[in-house]
Parts: structure tokens; sequence; C-alpha cells
């Protein structure tokens, strides 16, 4: 006769299925949450150092084990260049360093009897650089398997090519139009996608399995992994027509619920939305595992956790932190590792066997170093000032399936493509306005001036993913050339390029849908203009009249009269919350694809300069 405890673990073990799970909470009741224990207060560390830990008291026995955690890897196989190859001055990242990390620190827990579960929090795919994106992240799914990840959330940009590649990256098979590229199939995740919030609209339930069980030493842990509810905001529309995204809060507490009905009750939120720390004059530089200032969307998230949930992994904002949050009863670990494979969070834990809840917590990041030391406290460089790799820490077994797609498509990533004087970077000035969002949108209104009649393109800035190094030289390129792979990596998501007729009271409601409270927008977000618009905007206007001054060549836009505006389809489907760019009319669309236009502005004639970043002032 079977032990009945046995039996016990047995039908928990199907819980796992999705289907048994989607046919229970349909008749799921709503359960009150139980109380947690208090926060017991930590050790002092040195500044940035401090792990997140909090210690929930036991009754007893207890598991031990170690959660190892990256989020919005962004198929970022080769080590980050220019000014992101660096954090908080440490050269870090590339997935032949990440996977060596990865195995020291499982190495480091096991010695300490720990079991490891290596987690997500999204955007492991999606905004990706050539050597991911030309085989459809392909390479990256691939490499993910290889470094051992196990289970994680989806993120928004899983939804970059849409619900039905995003499903072929977990079950695999070649792609519908471009086949399997690399001659050798694809088989698609070993590890776990999450999606509990996404949902089908023909049948009510996730498109992918919404929670997931591992059990460590027999006890279980439970995951409940979901993107952002945010997600139709922020990518193409057009992809995402047949589901829509829930609550967050509302989704894993359901979940949550139904993993303790089964006895699961160490649970873990994987969710992909996030928040920052910021500067203090304590802290002006805050450290990879500090919570300094911090503040973000995941704060009210966290609040309405049941307080099963003592851990969150989150992500979506790139930014680096480990911070203990109130949860609606209790506190939860809430930690995120950057991006780009940069960190990784080390999380270990205890559980009561008794309760099956979360003992500990105790989370802190992980630099993923690959330079090579100076000896002095700094880092060598070569005579371009590029950082030195270590070639003693590269896992070689990660480092031959990423050599298999960096050289198949160095032909094309190392190709020139045009020139720039300096530096091109994203970042924003007070008025919201960049050198390299101008340039952007002069390469747009250029490549559609004379084919569709442009006078005015504008670019939304989370479209610019990387700035422009003019030192960079990844294949061997002289400074200030530009080639393929690097205009890619700046721009990655092959959006097209389209051209259509607005009215100027149009186009000035488009602009006022760049700031909260207009139109339904929820999170500003300020448009980079081409040469020749210019406005001004005053933050204490009241929403709708905060756009002044607004013309076009020094004249002033006639909100009768028709404009030829030119964007990515992202954007004129909507893409940003910028609904009022749906209402143009006489849509046409440029050939080839938005990299295509900046590849041509770039290779047009003379170097590139920096985009004066003057288009937009700033008023109040």
């Amino acid at each position: 006769m079977d032990h009945p405890r046995r039996r016990g673990w047995a039908v928990l073990r199907q819980l796992a299925v999705p289907a048994l799970a989607l046919a229970v909470v349909a008749t799921l009741p709503m359960t009150r949450p139980e109380p947690a224990p208090a926060r017991t207060p930590v050790a002092q560390y040195l500044p940035g150092m401090a792990p997140a830990s909090v210690s929930y008291g036991s009754s007893g026995k207890t598991v031990k084990g170690q959660f190892l955690s990256y989020n919005d890897f962004h198929g970022a196989i080769d080590p980050p260049a220019g000014s992101g190859a660096v954090v908080n001055g440490t050269p870090a990242g590339g997935v032949e360093y990440l996977a060596t990390y990865l195995k020291k620190l499982r190495t480091e827990a096991a010695a300490e009897g720990r079991k490891t579960l290596t987690v997500g929090a999204g955007d492991l795919i999606g905004a990706t650089p050539l050597v991911s994106a030309a085989f459809h992240d392909e390479p990256t799914i691939e490499l993910m398997n290889e470094v051992g990840l196990q289970v994680s959330s989806v993120g928004n940009h899983e939804f970059d090519e849409g619900v039905d590649e995003l499903i072929r990256m977990q079950r695999g098979g070649c792609h519908p139009k471009d086949g399997c590229q690399d001659g050798d199939g694809f088989g698609g995740a070993k590890f776990t996608y999450l999606a509990a919030n996404t949902i089908s609209k023909k049948t009510g339930l996730p498109i992918l399995p919404p929670i997931d069980i591992k059990f460590v030493d027999g006890v279980p842990v439970g995951f409940v992994g979901l993107t952002l509810e945010g997600t139709p905001g922020i990518v193409n529309p057009a992809g995402i027509q047949n589901v829509r995204f829930a609550n967050e809060v509302e989704t894993a507490n359901k979940w949550g619920n139904l993993l303790k009905l089964f006895g699961v009750k160490a649970q873990v939120l994987l969710v992909h939305q996030g928040g920052q720390q910021s500067g203090s004059e304590q802290v002006p530089v805050p450290g990879v595992s500090d919570c300094n200032a911090f503040s973000g969307p995941i704060v009210p998230i966290v609040a309405g956790l049941n307080p099963e949930f003592r851990l969150v992994v989150s992500g979506h904002t790139h930014r680096f932190y480990s911070c203990t949050l109130p949860n609606s009863q209790g506190t939860s670990v809430v930690t995120s590792a950057g991006s780009n494979g940069q960190l990784i969070t080390d999380i270990d834990y205890a559980i009561d066997r008794r309760t099956g809840r979360f003992a500990e917590v105790t989370a802190k990041n992980v630099v993923v170093e690959n330079g090579v030391s100076d000896g002095k406290g700094g880092w060598l460089k070569d005579a371009a000032g590029i950082y030195l790799k270590n070639p003693d820490t590269i896992d070689a077994k990660a480092k031959k399936v990423a050599d298999k797609y960096r050289t198949a498509v160095a032909p094309i990533a190392n190709r020139v493509v045009g020139s720039i004087t300096g530096d091109i970077v994203r970042t924003a000035g007070p008025n919201g306005e960049s050198p390299l969002g101008d340039v952007i949108a002069d390469a747009q209104l250029a490549w559609t001036k004379t084919s569709a009649g442009a006078q005015i393109a504008l670019m939304n800035p989370g479209g610019i993913r990387a700035d422009f190094d003019a030192e960079a030289s990844a294949g061997g390129e002289a400074n200030g050339q530009v080639t393929y792979g690097e205009a890619f990596t700046v721009q990655p998501f092959n959006n097209l390029v389209v051209t259509q007729t607005l009215t100027g009271a149009q186009l000035k409601n488009v602009l006022e849908q760049q700031f909260v409270g207009f139109g339904g927008q929820t999170t500003q977000r300020i448009l980079q203009v081409s040469a020749g618009l210019t406005y001004s905007w005053d933050s204490t206007a009241p929403a709708g009249s905060k756009v002044t001054a607004l013309a076009f060549n020094n004249t002033p836009i006639d909100p009768a009269a028709n404009y030829q505006v030119t964007t990515n389809d992202f954007l004129a489907n909507g893409g940003d919350g910028f609904t009022n760019l749906t209402l143009g009319t006489g849509r046409t669309t440029a050939p080839g694809f938005d990299v295509d236009a900046l590849i041509g502005y770039l290779g047009a004639g003379t170097p590139v300069a920096p985009g004066p970043a003057n288009r937009i002032t700033k008023i109040g």
C-alpha cells in the first residue's frame, strides 16, 4: 500500500500540469491570507553590498535552497559595448561569462547543501542584437537551455513577433516563413515560460502555463509568472489581437490561492514589471544590491500580494535592486538583476518543513565580470579604449553555441554601412529629446520624403535600444565607421516605415498624448522629432494643453491643414498609447524596415553628426 503522504505529493506533482490547474481555478474560492511573521533586521554591510534579507521564523526543521535569477536578457549573447559595457564601473556581460558565473554560484550553493533553481523574469528575447534576431531569437532560446534556465515569466518583448511566435519559442519547430536557418532544427525552450495573465480571448485561459511547481528535498515551491498588464500599449497591436492581459495582483493572488489550496505555500512571483532606485545625498550612486529611494509600479503590485509570496523576482525597468517591500500582510523580498545578463541575483532561502512556507529569504546581486583586472582596482583596455575580455572565465560550451551563430551572421553584421563623427547617444535631456532620437527621426524623414512626400517624422524613444559608439570595432572597422550589426542593435525591431496624412489638429493631439492624462495615456513618452518641427511643452499645464508654439519650418502649424507624417508601424498602430496616430489617412508603407532607413541615412554621404537635441523646448 502506498504511503498517504507519497500519494499526496504524487497528486500535487500533477498540479504542475496546466490542464488540472485550469480546471480547478474556475471553482476556486477566495481565501483570507494568513498573517506573516514580522521582519527581522539584518546586519550592516558595506554600501551597495547589503543583501535584502527577511527572517520569518521557523517552527523546527528547514529545507535550504538557492534561486539564481536574471531578467531582460534581450539576446545579449555578446558582451554589451559602449556606455553599457560596465555596471557601476565593472565590465560585465556576455553569455559565456553568464554561464560561468551561474555554474560558480551553483557549485558554491551545493557545497552548502543547497539545491539551485534558475529562474527568469521575462524579456529574454525581443529587442535583440542581430546575432539573435537574424534567426528569430532561436540562438537565445538555445543558449538559455545551455545555461540551465528552468522557468521564466514572459515579458512584453516576448510578444514582439506575436503570440504564435512566442508559442513556437516554447514548443519548437521551424519558423513558418524562414524555416530553420541554421540547418539543425529548433527544439524550443527546455525551460517553462509562464504567462498567467495573458489570456486567450477564445478560450478564456492562459496561452501558456500560469504556474510551475518544483520540489526541493521533497518540499514544493510554487511559481506564478506574468507580464505587466500594460503590455498591449508597448508592443505592436497586430501580434496580440487575440489575447488580453489581466491585472497583475488579481492574477497572482488567484493562482497563489490555487497553489495554497493544494498545499504549496512557499510561493515565488516572477513578474515582468519593476521599479528603480534613485541617487540621494547619502547614496549618490546606488549599489547593485541597494534599495535606495526606491519607487515604481512594482511597489503597489507587491503591496497587494498574498503574504505567501515572500519572494518577487521582477524586471522590465532594466534596473538593479534588492529590496524588502510590504505585501498585503507581511514583507516580500523583491529583486531585479538589471539587464543584458550583466548581473545574477543570488537568493538563499529556507523553507519550514512543517508549515511549508519560506522561513528566510536573502538576496544579493552578483556582477558577471568579463574584464581583466589591472591590479590597481581598475580594468585593462586596448588601444581603442575597449575593455579587454578575460579568456580564463569563458564557459566553453556556451561559447561553442554562441560562436555557431556569430560565424553565421558575421558577413552581414560586420558590413560597414556608414559613418558618424562621434558618439551619438540616446540619453534624453530635460526636454525629452536625445541626439540619437533626432538622427533616427531625420533618417525616417529622408527615407520617405521623396517616395511619400513626408514632411515630418516622429520616433518613439523606447524603440532606440543602444547608443552609437564611434570607437567600437566589433568587426575590425575603423573609428567612426558603423556596421550593419551596430545599426541593428540600435533599432532591432524590424518595424515598417509608414507615412500618413494628419491634420494639424491631429498632430497637436498626438503630441499632447505624450503626457499622462490625455487620450488615455498612462506613461509620459516624449517622441523624437525630425528637423523642421519645433514646439514647447509645459509640465505644469493641464493635460491636453501642454504643447504650445507648435511650428513647421518656423511657420505655426495650421490645425486645418494636412501634413504628411512618417512613423514606424508600431506607433501608427497605436503603440505606446499613441492611439491618435491611428486616425491618420492614406497610409503608405516604404520599402524595407526602419533599420534600412537608418542605414540609408548613415551611408548617404558625409559622416553623420549627433542631432542637436534642441527641437523641443521645456518651459515649465
